[in-house]
């Protein structure tokens, strides 16, 4: 795998956001796309994802809107263990499904159900180990699920200058939520 980066964030239930045509996620798409396009830029080649619902499912849309004008992108979902939609309602589901069968490739990193929270720590040494660089939507005022991987990403940063970590706070969607109203 050449030049990396994966993407991560809040799950959609911790924003609020229960339907997928929510205007939010609209916007999330938009700031997530314009970190992607200057990573492009850069010479992006990979974007990984776990598959988790929220940020990282709509990161997928966004990189196949993305191969369009740039084929030689791909996705892989690297998912933290095996069945991990196995809890979900079935429109959950079918959205997982669609996004896996349009992926470049599919791995699950850890051969067994879930078991415990090692098997997210694992992914999270994974992904960080493999990646340039991330782009994390996560807000230091909301905690929620992506706090982990946000200051393992932070550490990485401090060890490795060249790691270029992205977070989306808040703010920078309402500046994104501005800039589409201008």
């Amino acid at each position: 795998m050449g030049n990396v980066s994966c993407i991560t964030g809040y799950k959609s239930f911790e924003l609020g956001i229960f339907k997928q045509d929510d205007k939010s996620v609209y916007y999330i798409k938009q700031a997530l796309k314009k970190e992607l396009q200057s990573l492009l830029d850069d010479g992006l080649e990979w974007v990984i994802i776990s598959g988790q619902l929220g940020v990282e499912l709509w990161g997928a849309e966004v990189v196949f809107d993305l191969q369009e004008d740039y084929p030689e992108l791909k996705l892989a979902v690297l998912t933290p263990f095996i069945s991990q939609e196995e809890k979900w309602n079935d429109q959950n589901k079918e959205y997982y499904e669609l996004i896996l069968s349009q992926a470049d490739f599919v791995e699950t990193i850890s051969k067994e159900p879930y078991k415990n929270p090692q098997q997210f720590r694992n992914k999270n040494q994974l992904f960080l180990q493999k990646s340039h660089s991330c782009i994390i939507l996560y807000d230091e005022e909301k905690e929620g699920s992506p706090k982990y991987f946000y200051e393992e990403a932070k550490r990485k940063k401090e060890s490795d200058p060249s790691f270029d970590m992205r977070a989306i706070g808040f703010q920078d969607l309402q500046w994104i939520v501005e800039e589409e109203q201008w």
